[in-house]
C-alpha cells in the first residue's frame, strides 16, 4: 500500500513538476546509495550478534523471569549501543519472539534512542558536562519508568 502511493504520488508530482520530480529522485537514489552500506552493515552486525548469542542465554538474562536485572541490563545494553531506530525496532521485533519481555524491549528501545554514552564526548563539546550530564540521567529515569509502565500495561509487573 505505501509503495502504491508512493508511487501514485511521483506520478501525480511527475505531471505537475517533470524536471523537479526527475531532481528530487536522483538526489532520493543518491541518499540512498550513500547510507544503504551503512544500514547492510548494521543489519550484519544485528545478525551475527544474534547467531553467536544462544536463545538460551537472551531469554535467561533477558527473558520474562529475568525481573529487574533484565530491565537494569536492557538499559545499559540500550545506553552503551549506538544504532538507529530502522534497526532498533527490528531487533525489538527479533529479542520479542525469542521470549524478551515487553518491559525490557520497552527500557532497551528508549535507552538506546534517549541515552547517549558513547555520544557523550560530542554532546559535552556542545552542550556542557553539566547539561549533558543532566539529560542522560534524566532519559535514564524516563527510559525506567516507561518500561514500568509498559510492564504494568502488559502485565508483567505487578505493583
Amino acid at each position: 500500500m505505501v509503495y502504491g502511493l508512493t508511487l501514485i504520488l511521483i506520478i501525480i508530482l511527475f505531471i505537475k513538476d517533470k524536471e523537479k520530480t526527475i531532481a528530487g529522485i536522483k538526489k532520493g537514489i543518491k541518499k540512498l546509495n550513500k547510507n544503504l552500506p551503512v544500514f547492510l552493515n548494521m543489519i550484519i552486525l544485528v545478525a551475527i550478534s544474534l547467531y553467536f548469542v544462544s536463545d538460551e542465554l537472551i531469554v535467561k538474562y533477558l527473558g520474562q523471569g529475568s525481573g529487574w536485572l533484565g530491565v537494569l541490563l536492557a538499559s545499559l545494553l540500550g545506553s552503551i549501543s549506538l544504532m538507529p531506530g530502522f534497526i532498533a525496532f527490528p531487533l525489538s521485533g527479533l529479542l520479542l519472539n525469542k521470549g524478551v519481555s515487553y518491559t525490557v524491549i520497552a527500557v532497551f528501545t528508549t535507552t538506546l534512542m534517549m541515552v547517549g554514552i558513547l555520544t557523550y564526548p560530542v554532546e559535552k563539546e556542545f552542550f556542557g558536562v553539566k547539561v549533558t550530564i543532566i539529560r542522560n540521567v534524566l532519559s535514564l529515569l524516563i527510559a525506567l519508568i516507561v518500561a514500568l509502565f509498559i510492564g504494568i500495561f502488559y502485565g508483567e509487573v505487578v505493583i
